[in-house]
């Protein structure tokens, strides 16, 4: 007989999760909030389950298999915050003058005639949209340890890019 897994132990496999999780506070902060959040909603989907128990046989019974999925949810988000809360090593943002990259720094790039802007930050916390890039991708690794005046060669599929480092706050 071959025991079952669930999805979420075959995924985990795949993710190094025993590393540090870099944060800012603000970062540290949210993820409490969301832990606190979760934690605040459990007895109603414990309660919720129970109700839908009532109802008959577990087997058919539609209404109870999707509450013992959230609530089953919530309880894995609640362990993963968890995780996260007690790997996390807060960085510093900003302060004083910074003379090469690193995490938490801003930093003020040129390439092809036009400025952009990034900020460090760990991994849990990108938003490449709003230029804040990992330390550990492609661009977020070229640029670590660089100083002013510094030009960054980043390969990419079609050839090379290629950032002069502007200023680092």
């Amino acid at each position: 007989m071959r025991v079952p897994k669930r999805k979420s132990e075959e995924f985990r496999k795949y993710k190094d999760e025993g590393g540090p999780l870099y944060v800012t506070s603000q970062g540290l902060e949210k993820l409490k909030s969301l832990l606190a959040h979760t934690e605040k909603e459990l007895p109603s989907l414990i309660s919720e389950v129970q109700r839908t128990g009532g109802f008959g046989d577990f087997s058919e019974n539609a209404e109870y298999q999707a509450a013992k999925y959230l609530m089953r949810r919530a309880h894995g988000r609640i362990a993963t915050f968890k995780d996260k809360i007690k790997r996390a090593i807060v960085f510093g943002q900003g302060g004083g003058h910074i003379y090469a990259v690193q995490l938490g720094s801003t930093v003020v790039a040129e390439t092809h005639g036009k400025r952009l802007t990034f900020e460090i930050v760990g991994s849990y916390e990108t938003d490449p949209v709003r230029g804040r890039i990992s330390h550990e991708s492609p661009l977020g690794a070229a640029l670590m340890n660089r100083r002013v005046g510094e030009r960054v060669i980043l390969a990419i599929k079609n050839g090379e890019i290629e950032y002069k480092i502007l200023s680092i706050q």
